[in-house]
């Protein structure tokens, strides 16, 4: 039998055979070595109070810069981030006395926000996402954000009565599916593969190229005719460098240029220079006018990086409310399973004392041993219950730390007790509120909405660009071609034998360097260069497709408000449905409490027996556990409620850049 069946067996035993409780409310249960409710609370306000005012230094606060420097070689080595810190915040520490952990739910909401490892993971998405507009403005494509919320921590399950579900469903899971499928529409790096997004004419780099080569040559040839050189045997010996620089502008212009130069040195009897000099210098400008012109079309990869960045920001406002939501409902369940277990224990006791009691009275002989025989199974059941409570009392302890902490591994945390301060939560208007307005607030705060625009606005911008695609390319060009040459008189030249002594050609580098770019001997071209693939096929194929993807995008976006609208109503009616069955079962148990003081006098008149009394105990420990759990399952739809209306932050108190920050400097009290 795996873990989750054996709890869900023990806990389905705990509440078929639980009996017998004192008359004590849940909400007024406390375990001897807690604090009294009054004193939890203001202690946990100090504390906070102390928190807050801890020097910023003593949190770590998450901060990546982008790699900038003003040294001419760092773009050529390589960057890193911080490694990772895996200790735990001091409010922590702040929070334990005595051996025992106490929290409040906004103590339990601040940890997480400081110590979670999903946000924790998160957060390296906001520098990613300026990794991509980095890229994109050099003329990279998108590589896209995982946008996608993390649901790594386990326990989050809204089921109540103190069973975490080993998994971070319920409320959460909503919030994670919706952020998904902003993701899924374009949101995610598969984006710029799996659809058109990002389709269209080449984006060249925006970074300069720079390009040099230099080398050395010797040469030796045998001739069988030494008319041109006047050597049978001709050498020759050559140092040549090109340099070359090419850039790409945001219209889709580009620019080259082009230098030669070279120095040659020969044995030859008739050149008439000796060392000789030759420098040139090309320059093109290329524009194309119908395909790949424009900012819109050659800027697009920016556009959508710029978007993506959006998209993360608002995919960390989800996530911030999913892990939330996740912590709300383990903290919610940990308050079942302690009350809980408070109650068992207090069932064990009033077991123990009956026994006893019927003990005494057996031996004088005043009841038959059958009574004292069923008083002892009864202990015995109730020995078991509180076995159960206590494990799952354990393993909620464990999920919540899990969720507040980075690092679990030391002995004294992972066994460290758990004592909830908040057994009640705060009212919730929303259980009221017009279904029109709760709708409204929820289009208006929840961050998948905005996602979902978000990706009907990229999409946009592929349906825009992508069209250009369809032109033909039509590129008009110039270029500029100087040339000079030079060097210094052949000595060996002789008047007569084809060259002439003297030259006016200039004798140095510079001047053959100069005479390259003053004009002197220029050719210059000017034309156009026209492409067309006939048919066009594939570029009306991925323009029409665009097209279809972009109607998909709008019903996505339709449908994304079709189940905000039904998300929102199940929350509201889940949340009536629980306030009603609060009220209810409350009314059962002040009924069972009322019916447990009757009997028990009777029995004290001698109208009742033990057991009568023993029944009544046993049906107003039903009656509270389900009280329990009832309120329980209407915190949690209280939780689920704000998550469907996109007010979990607010309602909490949270600043979004403390969540992006990792430490936590206010809450709303």
């Amino acid at each position: 039998m795996s873990k989750s069946a054996t709890q869900s067996s023990l806990f389905a035993l705990l509440l078929c055979t639980l009996v017998t409780t004192p008359n004590i409310s849940a909400q007024q249960a406390v375990t001897p070595d807690a604090p009294a409710p009054q004193q939890q609370s203001a202690l946990t306000l100090a504390q906070q109070s102390h928190t807050l005012q801890q020097p910023p230094t003593a949190a770590s606060y998450f901060h990546v810069e982008m790699p900038h420097s003003h040294n001419p070689l760092a773009p050529y080595m390589p960057s890193t981030v911080p490694p990772l810190d895996l200790a735990n915040s001091p409010r922590l520490q702040n929070l334990e006395r005595e051996g025992k952990l106490y929290l409040s739910l906004k103590d339990a909401i601040a940890l997480a926000l400081e110590n979670n490892l999903d946000l924790a993971w998160f957060r390296y998405n906001l520098p990613i996402a300026e990794t991509d507009l980095a890229r994109t403005r050099a003329g990279g494509q998108a590589n896209g954000v995982n946008v996608g919320v993390q649901q790594g921590t386990p326990g989050g399950g809204s089921s109540s009565g103190g069973g975490g579900t080993g998994s971070s469903g319920g409320s959460a899971g909503s919030a994670s599916s919706s952020a998904g499928s902003a993701s899924a529409s374009g949101g995610g790096a598969g984006g710029l593969v799996q659809s058109t997004l990002g389709v269209g004419t080449t984006v060249h780099g925006r970074d300069p190229q720079l390009y040099a080569a230099a080398w050395t040559d010797h040469t030796t040839e045998q001739l069988t005719n030494t008319i041109t050189t006047g050597t049978p045997l001709y050498h020759l010996n050559t140092i040549e460098g090109q340099t070359e620089y090419s850039q790409y502008f945001a219209l889709g212009t580009n620019i080259q240029a082009y230098y030669s130069g070279l120095r040659q040195t020969t044995n030859c009897l008739y050149c008439q220079t000796n060392p000789t000099l030759q420098s040139n210098f090309t320059f093109y400008v290329y524009q194309p006018v119908l395909a790949g012109f424009g900012l819109g079309t050659n800027n697009r990869y920016i556009r959508i990086a710029k978007k993506n960045q959006q998209l993360t920001d608002l995919g960390f406002k989800a996530q911030a409310i999913a892990t939330i939501t996740v912590v709300e409902n383990i903290y919610w369940n940990l308050v079942s399973a302690y009350q809980t277990e408070q109650i068992d224990e207090q069932v064990l006791a009033f077991a123990q004392k009956t026994l006893n009691d019927d003990q005494k009275q057996l031996e004088l002989q005043a009841i038959p041993k059958v009574q004292v025989m069923k008083d002892q199974s009864d202990l015995a059941a109730s020995e078991g219950e509180l076995t159960v409570a206590k494990a799952q009392l354990k393993l909620n302890e464990l999920y919540l730390k899990n969720a507040l902490t980075r690092a679990i591994d030391d002995p004294a945390l992972e066994d460290m007790p758990v004592i909830p301060l908040d057994h009640i939560g705060a009212s919730d208007e929303n259980e009221n509120k017009p279904i029109e307005k709760l709708i409204a607030e929820a289009e208006k705060n929840r961050p998948d909405v905005s996602m979902d625009e978000l990706a009907m606005q990229r999409a946009q911008i592929s349906l825009s660009t992508i069209k250009n695609e369809l032109l033909p390319s039509l590129t008009l060009y110039g270029m500029y071609n100087g040339t000079g040459i030079g060097g210094v008189p052949n000595p060996s030249c002789q008047s007569g034998s084809g060259c002439t002594p003297e030259s006016t050609l200039p004798t140095g580098l510079g001047g053959t360097v100069q005479n390259a770019f003053n004009y002197t001997a220029p050719e210059y071209q000017v034309g156009f260069q026209l492409s067309v693939t006939l048919r066009n096929r594939q570029a009306k194929a991925d323009q029409f497709r665009a097209v279809l993807e972009y109607r998909q995008s709008e019903i996505i976006f339709e449908e994304q408000k079709k189940n905000i609208r039904f998300d929102v109503r199940n929350s509201q009616y889940a949340l009536q449905q629980a306030r009603a069955r609060v009220d209810a079962l409350q009314k059962a148990r002040d009924l069972a409490q009322s019916t447990f003081d009757i009997t028990k006098q009777e029995q004290q008149l001698g109208a009742k027996s033990g057991y009568d009394t023993l029944l009544a105990n046993h049906d107003l420990a039903v009656a509270e556990l389900a009280l329990i759990t009832a309120q329980t399952a209407y915190e949690q739809a209280k939780v689920d409620i704000d998550r469907a209306t996109g007010e979990t932050l607010d309602r909490v108190g949270v600043s979004i850049e403390d969540a992006r920050s990792g430490v936590v400097t206010q809450l709303a009290p």
